[in-house]
């Protein structure tokens, strides 16, 4: 568990893109979070992936509101351990742990950024927009590297 989250917590410092207001798209650091659920029990998944979510709020705090904390780190990142419960089903797994995690962080932009909406831009267009921008090209990064892990049979949930 240490090591993937110090592994994503490496890959996350290596940013292709960096957004105006946090998120950010980087060497795919959601990848070791995922492999670790796709590899662990529910327990080990889900806690890995909690505490890389506090990691990241170690690392770039940003605090607003104590549900906005929730929703954008410990609830978001804990999100990718979803994948834990299809293991069968990697790809499925990781994109409804991305999906979870985009919601959070959707909710958490549409409540308490709003605010940065540009004059007449709906707050939940523009947190959807915002998001999706980062999450998507994250996941597929994430998909990509998922699928060649899986041909080299390093999952062993892919057998």
């Amino acid at each position: 568990m240490a090591i993937a989250i110090a592994l994503s917590t490496v890959l996350s410092f290596i940013k292709v893109f960096q957004m105006p207001q946090g998120g950010s798209i980087t060497a795919g650091s959601m990848i070791p979070i995922i492999y670790l659920a796709l590899r662990n029990r529910p327990k080990v998944a889900l806690t890995g992936a909690i505490l890389y979510g506090i990691v990241q709020f170690m690392i770039e705090p940003f605090f607003i509101h104590p549900a906005q904390f929730l929703l954008d780190y410990p609830l978001a990142f804990g999100a990718l351990g979803i994948a834990t419960f299809l293991k069968k089903y990697p790809f499925v797994g990781a994109g409804i742990g991305v999906a979870f995690r985009f919601l959070c962080h959707f909710l958490s932009g549409f409540i308490f950024f709003g605010m940065y909406a540009p004059e007449g831009f709906s707050p939940l267009y523009y947190s959807a927009i915002y998001n999706g921008s980062y999450l998507l090209p994250e996941l597929i990064v994430t998909a990509i590297f998922i699928y060649i892990l899986s041909k080299k049979k390093l999952i062993d949930a892919f057998k």
